[in-house]
């Protein structure tokens, strides 16, 4: 499969990857380009301005959740999916080389970008620099010949004069300037605790900054450029399509919801789309509107998001509260990550949850974030006990049982010299904070299913009359 693509990347965090890539898809998009967006690593935020941007799906490409093996089949099943891209945009994550604590480069922009055979563009905050710019982009052109640095794009240049010694630097360190955005040009995002409000949240207003982020980028970077850029992109090789081996039950499949709006923001793309390959029929809910679970329903999963930011309306939606714990006490399979668990919880911040778990949720002054190397401690309709499965911690939030031996645990890893218990499996409801990607966790999807499945199975035969 030969589809344009380009890797928009940073020295580091913070330089405006985000932005620009944001811009750069609605940009494309408004010539008329069918865009397909990416971004490397775990990040759920970043994807719900590209998906505003560019009218499909954002999705991510992260080989630490998934395996390096797979992310050119991911990325080929995005690009064409609902239908064939023009070009795709991939977002990096961090600094180009920045990978995974004490494992190199692994699963970081410059990894992606490899396993891509794509171009990339750098990204680079040019206040307070001139000609030490030309050194930068040596260094980072020059550091993987592997890794081929076809581009820049400068931010937060000051005056024309600046912009100017910023080009001359470019032009000495070989590295064509592809746009300069002026800091009069810069748009803000809001962010709180943990980074950007996602774009679901702000609703009106993040269209409109996507919108004015498509202007300023139109009017500062050469797009033609990029999209040469783009076809200069190498072949992709062999991989297997990712839907290509499953053998899909007969309908009526199980139905399975998938908690969604301002309060559950946090969800790979590819999570529905796993488990309708598996036979299953997805439906959606928004646990701060919808006052009932949607009928007929055989399993639920509840993502991440904040729903810290929107405890009291939670709460207040007691009516939805009262059947997911109806569900879930008659067997149901629940998956439940981070904001999931702390819906599923007794209490969050003192606002009455779910009380599915006896346990209780509440804000603290840490972050705690990173990747972790689990082992699934209990078996559950996730996964089977002793599974290995790499996931990400992302929040400031802790959650404490009322009696920690009552509930087992998901999962255990090391951490330094000590082992580490984290989440709980409660009858067939896996409730952890650790994010997982699908694709990574062997079988997930259609172990999801297949509980989904026999549940209904059983209710029905509960319903139904006997024969006669």
């Amino acid at each position: 499969m030969t589809i344009p693509r380009v890797v928009i990347a940073a020295p580091g965090s913070g330089h405006g990857k985000t932005s620009v890539t944001t811009g750069l898809l609605g940009a494309l998009r408004r010539r008329g380009l069918k865009v397909s967006p990416h971004k490397v690593g775990p990040d759920y935020i970043d994807p719900g301005y590209h998906a505003l941007a560019a009218g499909r799906p954002g999705r991510n490409l992260d080989p630490w959740l998934v395996g390096e093996d797979q992310i050119p089949a991911m990325f080929a099943f995005g690009a064409r999916t609902p239908e064939p891209a023009d070009i795709a945009v991939i977002e990096g994550v961090m600094g180009l080389f920045d990978g995974a604590s004490g494992r190199g480069d692994f699963a970081s922009t410059a990894h992606v970008a490899r396993l891509l055979n794509a171009p990339v563009v750098l990204v680079i905050d040019a206040s307070g620099m001139s000609l030490s710019a030309a050194a930068m982009l040596h260094g980072f052109a020059t550091y993987d010949p592997r890794v081929v640095v076809g581009g820049v794009i400068f931010n937060l240049a000051g005056s024309e004069g600046h912009a100017r010694l910023l080009r001359e630097a470019a032009g000495a360190a070989g590295i064509p300037v592809l746009g300069v955005l002026r800091r009069q040009d810069q748009l803000t995002v809001p962010s709180r605790h943990l980074g950007l409000i996602p774009a679901a949240e702000l609703g009106g207003p993040a269209v409109d900054a996507v919108g004015a982020l498509a202007d300023i980028v139109a009017a500062s970077v050469d797009l033609e450029a990029v999209v040469r850029l783009a076809r200069t992109a190498g072949p992709l090789g062999d991989f297997p399509d990712l839907f290509s081996e499953r053998t899909v039950a007969s309908p009526p499949g199980p139905r399975v919801a998938i908690a969604g709006g301002p309060a559950f923001t946090f969800g790979y793309a590819e999570h529905p789309e796993l488990l309708a390959a598996a036979g299953a029929e997805v439906v959606t809910f928004d646990p701060l509107r919808d006052e009932q679970l949607p009928a007929d329903v055989d399993g639920l999963v509840i993502g991440g998001g904040f729903p810290e930011e929107h405890a009291a309306a939670l709460s207040a939606n007691a009516q939805l509260r009262t059947q997911v714990a109806a569900l879930a006490a008659s067997g149901a399979p629940i998956i439940a990550e981070c904001a999931g668990l702390l819906y599923l919880a007794r209490s969050l911040d003192g606002h009455p949850m779910c009380g599915v778990l006896d346990a209780t949720a509440t804000m603290t002054g840490r972050l705690t974030i990173g990747y972790r190397d689990a082992v699934a401690a209990t078996m559950s309709p996730l996964a089977q006990a002793g599974t290995r499965v790499h996931g990400h911690e992302f929040h400031r939030t802790g959650v404490t049982a009322a009696d920690p031996g009552a509930l087992a645990a998901a999962w255990h890893w090391k951490q330094a010299d000590a082992t580490v218990t984290e989440g709980f499996v409660h009858g067939q409801v896996h409730a952890s904070y650790l994010h997982t990607h699908w694709n990574g966790v062997p079988g997930a999807a259609d172990r999801i299913t297949a509980a989904a499945r026999e549940y209904r199975k059983a209710r029905l035969e509960q319903v139904t009359p006997p024969s006669r």
